[in-house]
């Protein structure tokens, strides 16, 4: 068993909520595996610096559903068990369905749901919408509700008054005054490792935890009845160690804690490298990983290490397989222009320019191969997710992808650079459900002799 925390939209308060469970269950010494809905990257920072523990990601469209139920089987070795959702309970990946949806992955688990509820400006309505939530499949089991901003006691009263006929429990209550805001920018919260006063909040999270839940209904609820295991035991590894350096450090660090497992079991030896602040690659290393992140923010100490931009370009020149996602991908180009309108020489191993703007891409994307990389064959078809407000300067005359909308044939404008030792892409790529992505890229890597 374990419990998926809900909401009944985006900014009511879950993650908040899956954050108090977190830390006071870490306060009392419990251990705890979290997982989080969809494809997001930052929220699962915060998990891990919670529980200990990698956050594992459950995206049965950036994988599939019987991935999302191996992946959670295999990572049962905990007490508890906490699943934060993705935006609404219903809301999906496609139109005509749910797919996707934090209610998709409760079914898929058959996991009870804790419904987050904004209680602000409502009094007896609140029971419509939970009536709502309640009835609108029967299959998604509610174990109860937390009120969140709730005002006073006698606001209280009238909301369990509503909900009591519903038979739904209130577990959690949050009132106004317990408000605890994580910094944020243009794709979600500040990550972890740019927050000094961070376990200040965790401090103040773990209090709200004990004090607002209902904790004799919840514990059981949370509990993990599983045991812990290889997810990849049936892919054979590499005969040969692979020595893949990864960009780490504040610029760069949207990685799928699935990803590095799956290549470390095939064989990866994952080399931690900082683009702010190593000044050459590691030594030996025969393939680069260039995750997402936040290269904007961290532009001119970018620039400022001129010797790592120029290890990456001799290493691209040299042959080196390079896969680069989103912010990667950026670090790539000739320049990123921030948002003020200020350029800052990158990598340059790209003729194109990343800016900034107003305008944010956000879906998930079929992008089918028009020509090879180190990843993909020609008119192979990957599923992955972009969320990004960056644009480029330039198309590349033999674009990577012909990419569409997940739920929609309609074409986007094409996507993505490539040789046959470049992947470079705004889409971030799962690749639990494809394992042999992973495979070609380190089989690529091993060919290579630096």
């Amino acid at each position: 068993m374990a419990l998926v925390v809900a909401g009944e939209r985006s900014g009511v308060g879950k993650t908040t909520v899956t954050l108090a469970l977190l830390a006071a269950l870490r306060q009392r010494g419990a251990s705890v595996q979290s997982f989080k809905v969809g494809p997001d990257y930052i929220d699962p920072m915060f998990h891990r610096y919670l529980t200990g523990r990698p956050c594992r990601n459950l995206d049965p469209v950036l994988t599939s559903e019987p991935y999302v139920q191996r992946c959670f089987a295999a990572h049962g070795g905990a007490e508890y068990g906490v699943i934060e959702g993705v935006m609404g309970l219903f809301d999906g990946a496609a139109i005509a369905s749910d797919e996707g949806s934090t209610a998709h992955v409760a079914r898929l688990l058959d996991l009870p749901v804790l419904l987050v509820l904004d209680a602000g400006r409502l009094s007896r309505s609140v029971a419509a919408i939970a009536y709502g939530y309640q009835s609108l499949d029967p299959r998604v089991k509610l174990a109860g509700v937390v009120l969140n901003r709730v005002g006073s006691d006698r606001h209280l009263a009238f909301l369990k008054s509503a909900l009591e006929p519903l038979g739904l429990p209130v577990l959690g209550v949050l009132h106004r005054h317990d408000a605890i805001r994580l910094p944020d920018r243009h794709l979600g919260l500040v990550p972890t490792d740019e927050l000094p006063a961070l376990d200040e909040v965790v401090n103040r999270l773990a209090h709200l935890g004990e004090t607002c839940f209902d904790w004799s209904r919840l514990l059981p609820l949370l509990a993990l009845k599983s045991q812990s295991a290889n997810l990849f035991e049936d892919l054979e590894p590499r005969p040969q160690p692979v020595r893949l350096a990864i960009a780490r450090d504040r610029a760069f660090s949207f990685y799928y804690a699935d990803n590095l497992d799956l290549l470390t079991h095939l064989g990866a030896e994952l080399l931690p490298w900082s683009p702010l602040a190593d000044r050459a690659l590691p030594p030996g290393a025969q393939g680069l990983y260039l995750g997402g992140g936040f290269p904007e923010m961290f532009a001119a100490e970018l620039q400022d290490n001129r010797a790592a931009r120029q290890a990456v370009a001799q290493a691209i020149q040299a042959g080196m397989p390079v896969y680069a996602e989103c912010g990667g991908l950026m670090y790539l180009c000739q320049s990123v222009v921030d948002f003020e309108g200020r350029a800052w020489e990158m990598v340059g191993a790209l003729p194109s320019h990343a800016r900034m703007g107003d305008r944010l891409t956000l879906g998930y994307r079929r992008g089918t191969a028009q020509h090879a990389s180190p990843l993909v064959t020609p008119g192979e078809t990957v599923v992955g997710h972009e969320f990004h407000r960056s644009s480029l300067s330039q198309i590349p005359a033999e674009p990577l992808y012909a990419l569409t909308r997940y739920d929609d044939p309609a074409p986007l404008p094409p996507e993505g650079w490539r040789s046959p030792t470049l992947h470079a892409s705004y889409t971030h790529l799962h690749w639990g459900a494809t394992p042999h992505l992973a495979a070609r890229f380190l089989a690529q890597c091993a060919r290579y002799c630096p």
